[in-house]
């Protein structure tokens, strides 16, 4: 069930993410922008840090419970926290009750995991936004995360806010349901499957025709912008936050 606040909310936490904040702040910063322009303060935690997906996929649920806890207490206060990640906003909003099962801080998981929202969830439903254009005609194609698309139910929230854009032509993957093969540590351990499943990745994005790749997680983006590299591939990708960013202000 997804999250209400019956009013735009006057402030924000921010979770920027580990990818975003060593790879590509650029996103985080457009992210942050794009909730300002709505007149809504954002606040970016100091002490924040992993949302403790990487220890939790590998098994070890103890490293990821402590990881956890200490986001249960960098984000107090009864705001929304928006993630610029399906991935991470799945892991906090998903993951969190089942990991903290008959921790004294269950309850408290579940109220922080409540308050998550991915960030173009965020934007379509909560703050409602009408994007103007103000870019030259371009072909896009969109590649969701395997959590926004299954966990957060957020894929259709992307593609709203893209189709927003008139001078967007947004032509989609044919196999659009179809992981990259990043999968974390999953491309560590298996590199031949996932060499395999970003080649047909790279394969999709450029029979689309598209010179640009959008997508909202910042993994699945250095994982297939990293493959088309590689083959001379012609094709940009970018945060979803960042091509919004760059296609309305000024």
């Amino acid at each position: 069930m997804r999250n209400h606040y019956p009013d735009k909310p006057k402030r924000v936490y921010f979770f920027g993410t580990c990818l975003i904040d060593m790879s590509y702040p650029e996103a985080g910063m457009a992210g942050i922008r794009l909730i300002r322009r709505e007149g809504v303060g954002v606040i970016f935690p100091q002490a924040q840090s992993c949302c403790g997906q990487p220890a939790y996929n590998s098994g070890f649920p103890e490293e990821a419970r402590a990881v956890a806890r200490k986001q249960l207490r960098t984000f107090p206060a009864d705001y929304p926290i928006v993630v610029p990640s399906g991935s991470c906003a799945g892991m906090m909003k998903v993951h969190y009750p089942h990991l903290f099962e008959g921790d004294p801080e269950y309850d408290a998981a579940c109220r922080f995991s409540d308050r998550v929202f991915e960030l173009t969830e965020f934007l379509v439903h909560v703050l409602k936004v009408r994007l103007e254009d103000r870019g030259e005609p371009v072909t896009v194609t969109w590649h969701s995360s395997c959590h926004a698309l299954r966990e957060m139910g957020v894929t259709e929230d992307s593609k709203r806010l893209i189709r927003q854009l008139k001078n967007v032509t947004l032509k989609e993957l044919e196999r659009e349901n179809e992981c990259c093969g990043f999968g974390g540590t999953f491309s560590v351990k298996q590199p031949e499957i996932s060499a395999a499943m970003v080649a047909d990745k790279v394969a999709d994005v450029r029979g689309t025709g598209a010179s640009r790749l959008i997508g909202g997680d910042c993994g699945c983006l250095m994982n297939i912008t990293g493959a088309m590299g590689k083959k001379s591939v012609p094709v940009t990708g970018q945060h979803i936050a960042e091509f919004i960013w760059e296609r309305t202000n000024g």
